[in-house]
């Protein structure tokens, strides 16, 4: 008999193409729970990208083996339901890496060169805005980041080589030698960071822990000059806090990937600022890394089902149960 394997969200054909006909590969109608819940019957394992797959969606499975997330950040599965069940969640965290450093470092030059700014003046006949050009200069910044794992790390070499910043980094879970080999210097301090650094940029995940982490007190250190830049995810940034501090310009500008709601409220407050470069979640999603997520937690899956140990475990402890 077939394996079952649903997929929550549409992924790129490349990943599909890694089953072969042990599978019998289904794409549920909506990433709705009431939906998944009904299709996830019989379905062994589960590839999810962006969707809630919930407490509700674990208890309605009746085979689930292995749930792999399309991506680095497992806040939308609910870890600890799918651990209480034995299931195995995986993700692929090799796969965004470069994509979303080199997103990241566009982004901070895009800031620091006022390039969406002088565009939108130019396109309106603005000539004269060239005179009000209030770009700067990335050579010798400090950039503070915020994580320091896979993401943040290649962030900080390409920092260093393409602008010659300094970098400072936080990140409790790394030790200062490995910080060093990436070219940057570890702070135990959280709130020193912002009030060194010229550029903070965030490559966390969401957890207990990381939620708020950027709040109005630690905005309020940052310099007025200072841009912030948000790749990680949206509960790490206080929004409201964030809109003040761009609004009145106390810090200079910021980019965001991620929002708190996702999709944002077409009347986002901060849709209505010229300082904050904004994306819908897209940092990942360049053609090439959209292949290597989607053959990542496919291979993931197959492994699981084929009675092989996968790569990128998240929960290990359910993996140390089943050896």
């Amino acid at each position: 008999m077939k394996k079952k394997v649903l997929i929550v969200q549409p992924i790129h054909e490349s990943g599909l193409k890694v089953f072969d006909d042990r599978f019998e590969v289904r794409v549920a109608p909506d990433p709705s729970v009431e939906t998944v819940k009904r299709e996830i019957k019989g379905v062994e394992g589960v590839i999810v990208r962006t969707a809630p797959f919930t407490r509700e969606i674990i208890a309605a499975a009746d085979s689930l083996k292995v749930i792999a997330r399309h991506g680095v950040g497992v806040d939308n599965i609910d870890l600890r339901a799918a651990t209480e069940r034995g299931i195995l969640v995986l993700n692929t965290p090799d796969a965004n890496a470069v994509s979303v450093a080199e997103h990241t470092l566009t982004a901070i030059g895009a800031l620091a060169k006022m390039v969406l700014p002088m565009d939108r003046a130019t396109r309106r006949g603005d000539w004269e805005a060239r005179n009000e050009y209030k770009a700067v200069d990335l050579d010798g910044k400090v950039l503070g980041l915020i994580g320091l794992g896979r993401i943040g790390s290649m962030v900080a070499r390409k920092a260093a080589a393409a602008f010659n910043m300094q970098v400072i980094a936080f990140d409790p879970y790394v030790r200062p030698e490995v910080a060093a080999k990436n070219g940057a210097v570890l702070y135990e301090d959280l709130d020193r960071i912002f009030r060194e650094a010229d550029v903070i940029s965030i490559h966390t995940p969401l957890t207990a822990e990381t939620r708020g982490l950027v709040n109005g007190a630690r905005l309020a250190l940052m310099k007025s000059s200072a841009f912030l830049v948000n790749f990680s995810r949206g509960g790490v940034v206080d929004e409201e806090a964030l809109y003040r501090v761009l609004k009145d310009g106390a810090i200079a500008g910021a980019a965001l990937d991620v929002f708190e709601e996702e999709p944002p409220s077409r009347n986002h407050p901060l849709f209505e600022l010229d300082n904050v470069l904004l994306s819908p979640h897209s940092a990942a999603l360049t053609q090439e890394c959209v292949v290597r997520m989607a053959t990542g937690a496919a291979r993931g899956v197959v492994e699981v089902l084929t009675g092989r140990e996968p790569q990128f475990v998240v929960n290990t402890e359910v993996l140390k149960q089943q050896q």
